[in-house]
């Protein structure tokens, strides 16, 4: 297997704000700071293992803008809190685990389909990945109550993160992962 970690690799969740004082409040960029990605060399098995405590707010984003100084330092160490004592419960669940069950190549990506275990539940998800440069890009939506995750809430629900989040994951292409072949296109 071709091991990936958190140097040449990146996952990112993004929370997005709800309630009736959402405007108050930010949609976030979420760093995971320690993981691996297994991907066996003919791209038939990947297994990801990801530190729950190790997720940190990297900015605040609003539409498509990162705003890299928002929020405060101090927000978000308080954010980092929440998730992990409120949110994840990172004492009781250490380790967010996925092992694929299917892959087959689609244009230029894969259709993954795997068990997911986050936060004490087992569920399976269905992704596809899309070459980006030099990196395979997987996008998953993840609904929070699925995995018996209660999304954050303040101030009696006026401000609150929705219950979807969005997990971005990138690895490299190395040289003995197989890339898809694009068919080719013909022109009209």
């Amino acid at each position: 297997m071709d091991p990936f970690d958190p140097q040449p690799a990146t996952c990112h969740v993004f929370t997005y704000r709800d309630g009736l004082l959402s405007a108050v409040g930010h949609d976030l960029k979420i760093r995971v700071g320690r993981f691996t990605v297994d991907v066996d060399p003919d791209a038939s098995q990947v297994e990801a293992r990801f530190d729950a405590a190790s997720l940190h707010v990297v900015n605040a984003v609003e539409g498509q803008v990162e705003r890299p100084d928002t929020p405060s330092a101090a927000d978000k160490e308080k954010i980092r809190s929440e998730i992990r004592d409120q949110v994840l419960e990172t004492k009781r669940y250490p380790e967010i685990h996925f092992l694929s069950t299917r892959i087959t190549r689609v244009g230029d990506g894969y259709d993954v389909t795997g068990e997911l275990n986050l936060h004490g539940h087992q569920k399976e998800i269905r992704f596809t990945t899309r070459k980006n440069g030099a990196h395979q890009v997987a996008e998953v939506s993840l609904h929070q109550p699925d995995f018996g995750i209660k999304p954050y809430r303040a101030l009696l629900g006026a401000l609150k993160v929705r219950p979807d989040v969005l997990v971005r994951v990138e690895v490299p292409l190395s040289p003995s992962m197989p890339v898809p072949a694009v068919p080719p296109r013909i022109a009209p």
